[in-house]
């Protein structure tokens, strides 16, 4: 059975060259040649990654994730295809669903929802969106670790996942599928179909904070 993360890929890679370079992405500025040529620098230079925190450093990332972008549309494509290179241990299936899974889902719907409308535009497989769950399931009170008020996830099946504490504010419940809340979590609420329950003093309280990893 082809790992999750394997499938991601390929199916990113395949809704990259329907889009075309110069397709719009939730990562905006970037077109979908530039989300690829940042996913190629995830896979394959690891030297140019302290510029993300680094910003004396920023100068070479950008130059590096730039030259990527400007190369071919369909060899960037391939790049991003072919993964990391075979020295890494993310090469390894178990390794690769836990390090990329959640990054190539975030970054195959940045692709799919560019036009910036609300809702899916694919079918997630069952079993991708029960990892998905994990995944939201480990890092939930990351994500919302900045929230005001306290968070309660909920999928249609009745699965819950306490993401926050509630505060004197209160408490603001979340339900919609796996991949819809993993997107809301990554700070995508804007295309999500999510359903949430709450004061409004609570939910303006919640979209006013910043969500995610960073």
């Amino acid at each position: 059975m082809t790992h999750l993360a394997r499938s991601e890929r390929d199916a990113f890679c395949d809704s990259l060259l329907t889009a075309g370079p110069h397709a719009p992405t939730l990562c905006s500025p970037w077109d979908a040649a530039e989300l690829a040529a940042h996913v190629v620098v995830r896979d394959r230079r690891p030297d140019l990654a302290p510029g993300i925190w680094v910003p004396p450093l920023a100068h070479r990332l950008e130059e590096g994730q730039a030259a990527y972008a400007a190369k071919p549309f369909p060899e960037l494509v391939d790049l991003v295809r072919s993964g990391p290179p075979v020295w890494s241990p993310v090469r390894l299936a178990p390794v690769d669903d836990v390090v990329n899974l959640v990054e190539l889902f975030i970054h195959h719907e940045d692709v799919l929802r560019g036009d910036e409308q609300r809702g899916p535009r694919r079918v997630v497989a069952d079993r991708e969106s029960r990892a998905l769950w994990r995944s939201l399931s480990r890092l939930a009170r990351v994500f919302f670790r900045r929230s005001p008020v306290g968070v309660v996830l909920r999928t249609p099946d009745g699965r819950t996942l306490h993401a926050r504490s509630t505060t004197e504010l209160g408490t603001v419940v979340l339900e919609g599928r796996p991949e819809e809340l993993l997107l809301t979590a990554y700070g995508r609420r804007r295309v999500a179909e999510i359903e949430v329950t709450g004061s409004e003093d609570a939910v303006d309280a919640l979209w006013a904070a910043p969500l995610g990893l960073a």
